[in-house]
């Protein structure tokens, strides 16, 4: 299982080895917001969930700290999202992050759970305590790049909070060590071409002026053979 190792704000190092992984859907609080995510997919084949909010556990080894993403053809992309952590049994173990959800979207249109198993969630290598920040959690900020391109920005207040899903969590005995749980996105700016050479992801804290952030390019693997 892949080892995540995250800096935290006062230097201290926490590493944790993914033992689940699971990657939250159509999780914005607002019902606009989900359906213009619907929609958002809809346009790309993806059929709507039967159930909302959707959790789709993730192989543990996609879970990884990187600035390359392989990809097999032009139709993939990320998307902004944040993550929690759990590191340990206390609630200081409980870390916060920034999180890209890299989805194969010609697959997502055959099934979102498989393609979700065909990309990795690519996670920041800085993190905050979720309980140095929990009392503003709905005012941090959450944007992503498509190369150059703004395509998305809001606020964690757009998605459901990390309290609903620690509860999830608790609720199905996987509140422990070594669980990572991606949030689900907020909605992408229309008309942005999301099917971008690099994808950067920002989460902000505008109390303290502080930033996590990830980045990393996208590779196209060489064409088969047979």
């Amino acid at each position: 299982m892949p080892e995540l190792r995250f800096t935290l704000p006062d230097g201290q190092e926490r590493r944790t080895e993914v033992r689940t992984l699971l990657n939250a859907g159509y999780a914005g609080r607002s019902q606009e917001d989900v359906a213009a995510h619907v929609a958002e997919l809809a346009e790309l084949g993806v059929p709507a969930p039967s159930v909302i909010p959707a959790l789709y556990p993730v192989a543990p080894y996609l879970a990884s700290q990187t600035d390359e993403v392989p990809v097999q053809h032009e139709r993939t992309s990320g998307e902004a999202e944040w993550a929690i952590v759990i590191t340990g049994p206390a609630p200081e173990d409980v870390l916060l992050t920034a999180a890209c959800d890299h989805t194969d979207r010609a697959l997502e249109a055959h099934g979102v759970a498989w393609s979700k198993n065909a990309g990795p969630d690519v996670l920041a290598a800085k993190a905050w305590r979720l309980v140095d920040v929990q009392d503003r959690l709905d005012d941090l900020t959450l944007s992503a790049w498509a190369g150059e391109t703004l395509i998305q920005q809001g606020k964690l207040a757009e998605l459901l909070p990390p309290s609903y899903w620690l509860d999830v969590l608790r609720e199905r005995g996987l509140h422990a060590p070594g669980t990572v749980l991606i949030s689900g996105t907020i909605p992408m700016v229309h008309g942005v071409d999301q099917f971008a050479d690099s994808w950067r992801v920002e989460l902000g804290d505008p109390a303290t002026g502080e930033t996590i952030e990830l980045a990393y390019t996208v590779r196209r693997l060489p064409e088969p053979i047979g």
